[in-house]
């Protein structure tokens, strides 16, 4: 991988305490403003470029609470999101949990029966189980969420799914996901770590499970009813279910993000289990114009990119294009960034790559 240039992103006080700079999980640019998102909060940061042309650093960070414009499932309207992608086309900004479960961790000051009994707790989190598709307006010159607006002489809210249509709840008969969905993400479970929007396709991508090498990504056809603003639902497709499955051969990795090629679909791809590598990028050619589930292999799933990683830190977790997409320009930014990647003064460098030609 060749880093044609780097991207200063700088955090306020609030996300640096939170530690959002240092678990990114998501991002989206968008013009001039950079769309982030950490995978330990319920919240979505918007920062804004130097140069919109050739951005050297992203600032001014504006924190949008997601509870503030869609209702959350859990109790705790705080508690994490761990938004996994962002996906920004028309007039919404859409986003999306993990959908996961977690295994608790043995640390070093646990051991015998105390670290066994942590290592059995599996727990989960309803704000994990989200799909929201949210309305931006321009404000001050700039990309702004908001619970509603007049778009386009209609009244649009904040929406995401729910009951009956929640993700888990639809997969709970699948032949190839439901046995998974018991399974903490990081064991090879279900996890959504990637999202793109192309007309009214929204395609999800599945970090786990992966199967025999196959990594999957959900296709779904998202509307709202006016009789219920608020809510998303799903519609079918000719075999009447409300989601399409599409296999990846990713080289036995999973999906770790999504992002808009055109017609075409670039996949940031790495292990599902808790591994460091390797992670790739791969050009789905076509995936916008899929007429039907696809087992996408050979010369419609090409390997564009290596890119570097560390050990135990520097994961590659979100890409987003800048520029024009026949540039082949990334943005790429890095969960558990390295020490060289936090700069003294609080900012974090992400990495501008180019695609070969």
């Amino acid at each position: 991988m060749t880093v044609e240039r780097t991207a200063l992103l700088w955090f306020g006080r609030a996300s640096q305490d939170a530690a959002t700079h240092t678990n990114l999980s998501a991002v989206r640019t968008d013009g001039k403003v950079l769309w982030l998102a950490g995978d330990e909060t319920a919240s979505i940061e918007r920062l804004t470029a130097d140069d919109e042309e050739k951005p050297a650093a992203y600032g001014d960070e504006r924190s949008f609470r997601i509870a503030d414009l869609v209702p959350l499932p859990g109790d705790d309207p705080d508690e994490e999101a761990d938004i996994e992608g962002i996906a920004r086309t028309g007039d919404f900004l859409w986003a999306v949990g993990s959908h996961s479960l977690r295994r608790r961790q043995i640390k070093d000051r646990h051991s015998g029966p105390k670290a066994l009994k942590r290592l059995a707790r599996v727990t989960g989190q309803e704000n994990r189980q989200i799909l929201v598709r949210i309305p931006v307006v321009e404000v001050d010159g700039l990309p702004t969420l908001v619970a509603e607006a007049e778009i386009g002489g209609e009244r649009h809210h904040a929406a995401g799914l729910a009951n009956h249509d929640n993700l888990r709840e639809l997969l709970r008969y699948d032949e190839h996901l439901s046995p998974f969905l018991a399974i903490p993400s990081k064991d090879n479970g279900l996890d959504v770590e990637g999202i793109a929007v192309r007309g009214d396709r929204v395609y999800l991508g599945l970090r786990g499970p992966v199967l025999r090498g196959w990594a999957f990504v959900l296709e779904l056809r998202p509307y709202v009813n006016p009789a219920e603003p608020s809510r998303l639902r799903l519609r079918e497709f000719e075999d009447g279910l409300p989601y399409r499955k599409h296999v990846l051969d990713l080289d036995g990795l999973g999906v770790r993000d999504l992002c808009p090629a055109g017609d075409d679909m670039l996949v940031l791809a790495g292990p599902t289990m808790k591994l460091d590598g390797p992670v790739r990028i791969y050009r789905w050619r076509g995936a916008g114009l899929a007429a039907m589930p696809e087992i996408v292999r050979g010369e419609n799933l090409v390997r564009e990119l290596e890119l570097t990683y560390g050990e135990g830190d520097d994961h590659a977790e979100g890409i987003g294009v800048i520029g024009p997409v026949e540039d082949g320009r990334l943005l790429v930014v890095h969960d558990s960034p390295a020490a060289r990647r936090m700069t003294a003064d609080g900012a974090i460098v992400a990495d501008v790559i180019r695609l070969p030609r």
